[in-house]
């Protein structure tokens, strides 16, 4: 008994010991993506919350003011208040679009052969690996009568003046609403691909068994609820990219546009940021902005979850 115990001590030792290794090990394995993680997301965005409540012109020393940003943010400065505007409008019209043609795209060309579907894939993400595109964009929609659509349009007689499509208010927010759309094939559409690819194919014949008749029937039941974490990456994606609208906006119509059009947060981040400097007062805008993302991205999660739930 003593020699079966002494065994079993051992072997509990021994495993214990192996325990210990294997978590000194992963420990060892995530450490570089931990520190690189703390030191370029996690990092700045804890100094951002500090220095929001600072005044700092890069300068003098950050002089702590309190609440004073975000009075000054949601009370005093009538230009964020359009940018925030502009900035649900880009996201609630791009989001959801890009996302469900990122889908609808990467779904109708599941089936295909494999050729023409890496074709057809390339085809779809080529604009989000482009360089800067939009003097291509900035030619199609050029205010003179030399762009392409002013030109098209003065030849067949449907206008008598040049459209301003870049400065006119009434036109800029579409035309950058539309180059957001070109461009929004990404990360997310990749992810929706891959996902595809990957799926249970045992499943669809149980569900012809079952009595699923038509594709649509086997994309509610089936597809979806397989595909939950490429559509949360997806979505966190697109998140992400439609509230950080702003590059395209300034490119397109000016850094300022006309009337603050197509002003965004973004775009007011620089202006204080890299402009005037003031690093307290823009560290406060981005602090709003995040928790913006953090709000639409729970929504969407939860969304999401409800509906994993529901159809397992």
């Amino acid at each position: 008994m003593s020699s079966a115990g002494g065994l079993s001590r051992r072997k509990g030792f021994y495993e214990r010991l192996n325990g210990r290794n294997h978590r000194v090990t992963s420990v060892l394995f995530t450490l570089p993506f931990a520190i690189l993680f703390f030191t370029f997301t996690l990092l700045p965005i804890l100094s951002s919350v500090v220095l929001s409540f600072t005044y700092f012109n890069m300068l003098q020393t950050p002089a702590f003011i309190g609440l004073d940003n975000y009075i000054r943010l949601l009370l005093e400065d009538d230009i964020f208040l359009t940018a925030l505007r502009n900035t649900f409008v880009f996201a609630l019209l791009t989001g959801p679009l890009s996302y469900l043609l990122s889908f609808v795209f990467a779904w109708f060309i599941t089936d295909f052969k494999r050729g023409l579907r890496t074709a057809l894939t390339f085809l779809f993400y080529a604009p989000s690996l482009a360089g800067n595109v939009y003097f291509i964009w900035t030619y199609i929609f050029s205010d003179d009568a030399v762009g392409l659509l002013n030109s098209t349009l003065l030849r067949l007689g449907l206008v008598r003046d040049s459209v301003q499509w870049l400065s006119d208010p009434r036109y800029s927010m579409g035309v950058v609403i539309v180059v957001i759309l070109w461009l929004s094939m990404s990360v997310g559409f990749l992810s929706f691909v891959a996902g595809l690819q990957s799926m249970d194919k045992s499943l669809y014949e149980a569900g012809a068994v079952d009595g699923v008749k038509n594709r649509f029937q086997e994309l509610w039941y089936i597809t979806l609820p397989q595909m939950v974490p490429q559509l949360m990456f997806g979505a966190v994606m697109q998140i992400s990219a439609s509230f950080a609208v702003g590059y395209e906006a300034m490119s397109l119509t000016g850094f300022p546009s006309t009337d603050y059009a197509t002003h965004t947060i973004i775009l007011h981040i620089l202006d204080f940021g890299s402009i005037r400097f003031e690093m307290g007062y823009a560290s406060a805008i981005a602090v709003v902005l995040f928790f913006l993302m953090l709000l639409f991205w729970s929504l969407v999660k939860g969304g999401l979850k409800r509906f994993s739930e529901e159809e397992a």
